[in-house]
């Protein structure tokens, strides 16, 4: 695996650890911003939201730039929004800030992921991006606990300078470790070219089925040639356990059972949703960026229906919706499994009219 793909990992786990450090910090912050905690809540969404609607406009503005200094112009504009979190007075500064750390992290995690495509070979594509999706995973379960606890005894603000002292050596990095020339390729293009692979109606169900997933190195190794039944077997175990969760959710052993394995299914189908998006589009910045969108898409969905959920049906609800989205995403699937039958039958057809004429020519011969 080149080290360029490990590179790329650190990067999107500051960029991850930044996207979800609001969370763990929201009393402390909400009393440093004079504000209250559903207003420091609200942070979170407009992180989200500037990542789905953001992203892809910074992407098609960076499309003529090589993917090198690509990446370090987002780490520039990454670290000045989150130097500026850090030095935020007031709510609104915040608000600006967490917009444009978003926007940056959305389409950094773009070209991050078309890079990691590009530099290696197609067998073995999606064990690199399940390589590079680490770093979202490490974000996840060790970002956000360092942070808050970096937050809690320091306070909120050192917190965001450590993430930024964390981004400032990922950049580093990148400038040491990704070579130069990975940015050139001849399937780079204008605007026209990447808005192309858009125009198939396929792309955008494949799509779809990402903004459905609540959720690497498993997953990773059979994306490359499973993908399809790893994304059905993945979408109906995280139906089975958002189910199971919420039936039993106050038995102690079984809830922390369920738990893990949402958990677990969730965040492992990444690496077969970017291969299945790749094959359907292409492996460019664009169609990256964008599917990053949909799958953040999600968060915002879940998050805007859950809460209110909550208010009206009880802390269970959410977990029947994501179960009521993990059925929307099978469906999503429903028409590339079928399309695989069909082929599978043709196949079988053929070879079965093909082996009589094939033992008539060598008996003739």
């Amino acid at each position: 695996m080149p080290r360029a793909v490990y590179v790329l990992a650190l990067g999107i786990f500051a960029m991850v650890t930044s996207e979800f450090v609001v969370a763990g910090l929201m009393p402390q912050m909400a009393a440093g911003l004079d504000a209250t905690i559903p207003e420091i809540g609200y942070l979170i969404t407009a992180f989200a939201a500037a990542m789905a609607l953001g992203g892809p406009f910074l992407t098609v503005a960076l499309l003529r730039m090589r993917q090198k200094p690509a990446l370090l112009l987002l780490f520039g504009i990454f670290l000045a929004g989150n130097v500026l979190a850090a030095l935020a007075p007031d709510y609104r500064t915040m608000l600006a800030a967490r917009v444009l750390t978003g926007i940056a992290s959305q389409a950094f995690f773009g070209v991050s992921i078309s890079l990691a495509s590009r530099i290696t070979a197609p067998e073995v594509r999606g064990r690199a991006v399940a390589v590079a999706l680490n770093g979202l995973m490490l974000g996840t379960l060790l970002g956000l606990p360092l942070s808050t606890v970096i937050g809690e005894h320091l306070g909120w603000r050192a917190a965001f300078w450590a993430i930024t002292v964390l981004a400032v050596l990922a950049a580093l990095a990148t400038f040491a470790g990704v070579p130069s020339a990975d940015g050139e390729s001849d399937e780079g293009g204008g605007l026209r070219q990447e808005l192309g692979a858009f125009r198939n109606p396929r792309l955008w169900l494949t799509l779809t089925t990402s903004t459905f997933v609540v959720g690497n190195t498993v997953v990773g190794r059979l994306a490359d040639r499973r993908t399809v039944p790893v994304l059905v077997v993945g979408l109906a175990l995280n139906l089975a356990f958002l189910t199971g969760f919420a039936l039993f959710a106050q038995l102690t052993v079984p809830a922390a059972v369920l738990l893990m394995g949402i958990g677990l299914v969730g965040v492992t189908m990444n690496p077969a949703l970017v291969t299945r998006v790749q094959r359907t589009g292409n492996a460019r910045p664009l169609v990256n960026t964008v599917h990053s969108s949909f799958i953040t898409l999600g968060i915002i969905i879940a998050t805007s229906v859950g809460g209110p959920a909550i208010d009206t049906f009880g802390l269970r609800a959410p977990l029947w919706i994501g179960a009521g989205l993990a059925v929307l995403g099978l469906g999503t699937l429903l028409p590339d499994v079928l399309r695989r039958r069909t082929e599978a039958r043709t196949a079988t057809a053929t070879a079965v009219v093909a082996t009589p004429a094939t033992e008539a020519a060598t008996a003739a011969g």
